[in-house]
């Protein structure tokens, strides 16, 4: 018999801002770290940019309207902070508020929940140039920004996401370089982390002060499953370290209100955490009503002594900086496959590992999947259609991984498949395609790809429908 789900449980997709909007010069739209970073020779794949993406901003009323043609429950977008306030601070750019306002109609017309996060990367480059996330400035401004978007919408929208994947602003932007803003500075990353936390914090403020019980506050991160080589004391140590510096950095604070000591102890040669002044830990505990969670894949560690080669098998071996601060003598190993076009493996075990971890360690917190999906070689067939069976049985796969977990007794609320559109993937440009919609960057056209469909199917009966068989 095939897997349900309760009515109540929430069936969405999820894009981001500069991902798929483009417009990336009009209607007052401040330049981000990202426009900045993929303007810079050498930094994404072929030289592309988001300065056209899927076209989202001027397609905006067609794709809400596929969005209901798909029976989405709810759908997960980012707000551009440069495109409502473009400098980071100061005057208010209306005509940039006014478009997710539109957005938010649009959605609420089509009976789809509007789940904002407010920040998915793209920094107002001023507020890099003064700093970025490293400076305690930025989050103070965030706080401000989070402040203006939540009293222009907040009396439609009631769930709200501070930042996505704050581990890859702080260590892929400002560690290895590989995102925007390029930085390879260790400390600066470290920085970073406290600041995106304070940030969380003071935006999670604003919620609860403009909303009160109305609100719900979450923040989503990209939690890493990891692990070790074997049962060695060296290898489960390797574990830990990561774990400290991928996951215990930001859940610890926000949900526990303190930093671990081992992460501390770990990095102390790196910043003594000066940066973290008295009363930052409690802002950051502001408290969560969900956690948004963000899957793709596991990894396997071992210990090696410092300053040996590593394969850097966690998809960053691009950059002579490693992520990974205060884990100089942990390498990562290579995963068998199957593996996506991303070079990731798939391994729906993880998912489930991963929520009934989380359920154990906090009890009672409601979890949501707020990204999960893979990117493959698609084509579109002579039929013109796209057949995608790999993206179907890793749907399905995971969405039956996510059932195991509840039946284990993980309290998760919903699903966001990621991506809705094929669109800008970072330094990968646009080589990469998450969408369950293809997008022909040429014409712009949509194209459903059986994956949709699929997924369609799912969303409208709460019943897992069968994957197709894989030739």
């Amino acid at each position: 018999m095939s897997r349900s789900f309760d009515r109540g449980f929430l069936w969405g997709a999820a894009t981001a801002s500069y991902q798929i909007e483009g417009a990336v010069d009009e209607d007052g739209r401040g330049p981000s770290i990202w426009d900045t970073f993929s303007a810079t020779p050498g930094k994404v794949a072929d030289g592309h940019t988001g300065a056209v993406a899927a076209d989202h901003y001027h397609r905006m009323p067609a794709d809400v309207a596929m969005m209901r043609e798909l029976g989405l429950d709810a759908y997960r977008f980012s707000l551009a902070w440069p495109r409502i306030q473009p400098a980071g601070s100061g005057p208010v750019e209306r005509r940039g508020l006014d478009f997710y306002s539109r957005l938010v109609d649009e959605l609420l017309a089509a009976e789809i929940e509007p789940i904002i996060t407010m920040y998915h990367w793209d920094l107002p480059q001023p507020l890099e140039d003064a700093g970025g996330w490293p400076a305690r400035e930025t989050a103070e401004r965030f706080g401000e920004y989070a402040a203006i978007v939540v009293d222009a919408l907040g009396d439609r929208v009631r769930r709200w996401t501070t930042l996505n994947e704050p581990w890859c602003s702080a260590f892929l932007g400002y560690a290895s370089g590989v995102h925007a803003p390029g930085r390879t500075d260790p400390a600066a990353a470290l920085s970073a982390v406290h600041h995106l936390n304070l940030g969380h914090g003071l935006a999670g403020q604003a919620v609860r002060a403009a909303l009160g019980e109305q609100g719900m506050l979450s923040l989503t991160l990209n939690l890493h499953v990891v692990r070790p080589d074997s049962d060695r004391p060296e290898d489960l140590d390797a574990v830990r370290r990561i774990d400290a510096v991928a996951n215990r950095s930001f859940l610890v604070p926000v949900l526990e209100g303190h930093y671990p000591e081992d992460l501390l102890a770990d990095t102390a040669r790196v910043t003594d955490w000066g940066f973290v002044q008295d009363g930052d830990l409690a802002v950051a505990h502001t408290g969560l009503d969900v956690l948004g969670v963000n899957y793709y894949s596991t990894q396997r560690v071992r210990h090696v002594a410092p300053g040996t080669p590593r394969s850097m098998a966690d998809g960053h071996a691009a950059s002579a900086h490693s992520p990974w601060v205060g884990a100089d003598d942990v390498e990562f190993l290579p995963m068998p496959g199957p593996h996506t076009s991303m070079g990731w493996n798939i391994d729906p075990t993880g998912m489930t590992e991963l929520l009934t971890g989380l359920s154990q360690r906090y009890p009672g917190l409601p979890l949501m999947i707020t990204e999960n999906g893979a990117a493959f070689e698609d084509e579109v067939s002579a039929d013109g259609a796209v057949h995608d069976p790999r993206r179907v049985a890793y749907l399905h796969d995971h969405v039956e991984a996510v059932g195991l977990a509840m039946d284990a007794g993980a309290d998760v609320r919903g699903y966001m498949v990621w991506s809705l559109l094929d669109n800008f993937e970072w330094a990968y440009g646009y080589h990469k395609r998450f969408g369950i919609v293809r997008v022909d960057y040429d014409t712009q056209a949509r194209i459903w790809k059986d994956s949709a469909s699929w997924y369609r199917d799912l969303v409208r009966t709460g019943r897992l429908p069968a994957a197709p068989a894989q030739t």
